[in-house]
């Protein structure tokens, strides 16, 4: 695991915190949104399909603030759009870093080496650079031929300026596991920090609906990947979170644990679903009818979901909640995960047999889908 010392105790110590206040819904990022334009147009996004009017706008730096201080989570992520189209950008990032929040400010990195004079280098802010996986797999995703390279050049540029950064790659159906451990190796080598990913989820208003994962070939293709893994990976993730994508561990989704502000307001219930909006996120919290979300409650809308936003906090909450979560973390952290039958799809996948991670119960999401994988270590 790549996260530094310090935000790993003000993370340990927030939770410590909350539960013995026994407040048990609150809190670890804020999705703080400034603004749904973008310069990419991605088949798998479903941010920035909205009319030009509503594109136009973006949160003022009073409103980032704001909001960061109503919600008190001691991590904000930055989407969008592409938060570098901000024109004070800048001027946000500073405030939450004088505020002592740590910041992954979310970009494509198209306009990242440009701006990077304009930044100071600090604990507080890491660069989150999306990167799909290898150079074809990215543009592809990307829908923009050369977008890997002009990526690259950005996280570079950033690594030698003495910034932090990790990539982050969301994966969907037909990704080729060796070339996503090949793309591991690739970045480690960029000098990141650490590697952030997840299954995509299917955005209703996403142009490509076709390539999103059901919960079982989520699991067989994050097992082929993740298992046998390198030592020199490093993942800007909590290692149970990879065990619950490996099938090894099940959680419920925390739905509070990454709520989102956009210029919409509070939007309810998470990053990923548009059930309304409220004004203040008291009111997200208190009002919000959380036992509808999440796989168990049976809403057809979270059936596939395993993407971080929801799910991570819930291992984080285990990690940092109890001794027997800690010592997880901790285990996860320096294990391999040797798994035999793993190894075999991912040779399988290497020799072409493309069958080599179909779910046994069918086709990807199917109703019945089952999984042979959830075994535990």
């Amino acid at each position: 695991m790549a996260v530094p010392i310090s935000q790993m105790w003000t993370i340990a110590t927030y939770v410590a915190k909350k539960r013995l206040s026994d407040n048990k819904r609150y809190p670890l990022v804020l999705m703080l949104e400034p603004l749904f334009r973008c310069n990419l147009a991605c088949a798998g996004c479903g941010k920035i399909q909205y009319p030009a009017h509503i594109l136009k706008k973006q949160l003022t730096p009073e409103q980032c603030f704001a909001a960061v201080e109503e919600c008190g989570a001691p991590m904000v992520s930055i989407p969008g759009g592409e938060p570098l189209l901000h024109p004070q950008i800048v001027e946000i990032v500073n405030g939450l870093v004088a505020r002592k929040k740590y910041i992954y400010l979310c970009t494509n990195a198209l306009e990242l080496k440009r701006r990077l004079p304009e930044f100071t280098p600090s604990k507080y802010l890491t660069f989150s650079v999306h990167l799909d996986g290898q150079r074809e797999h990215h543009d592809f995703s990307v829908c923009r031929e050369g977008g890997y390279e002009i990526a690259v050049e950005g996280i570079k540029a950033a690594v030698k300026r003495g910034f932090r950064v990790t990539t982050n790659a969301t994966f969907f159906d037909g990704a080729d596991p060796n070339s996503v451990r090949g793309f591991f190796d690739e970045v480690m080598d960029m000098g990141v920090e650490g590697i952030v990913l997840s299954p995509g989820y299917s955005y209703e208003k996403a142009p490509d609906q076709n390539h999103f994962m059901g919960r079982a070939r989520s699991r067989r293709l994050f097992r082929s990947i993740l298992s046998n893994r390198k030592r020199t990976w490093k993942f800007n993730m909590s290692p149970l979170f990879l065990e619950f994508l490996m099938g090894d561990r099940t959680y419920e989704c925390t739905p509070w644990g990454s709520p989102c502000y956009s210029i919409f307001g509070w939007q309810r219930p998470c990053y990923l679903l548009q059930d309304g909006y409220t004004e203040t996120f008291k009111e997200l919290l208190e009002t919000t009818r959380w036992e509808n979300y999440g796989v168990a409650s049976g809403n057809p809308k979270c059936a596939n979901c395993m993407v971080s936003c929801g799910y991570e906090p819930s291992a984080v909450m285990e990690g940092f909640g109890s001794v027997r979560g800690l010592w997880g973390m901790v285990r996860g952290t320096f294990s391999s995960y040797r798994d035999e039958e793993a190894l075999k799809l991912l040779n399988g996948a290497a020799r072409g047999e493309t069958d080599a991670l179909v779910p046994a119960g069918g086709v990807s999401g199917a109703p019945g889908e089952t999984d042979a994988w959830q075994t535990k270590r």
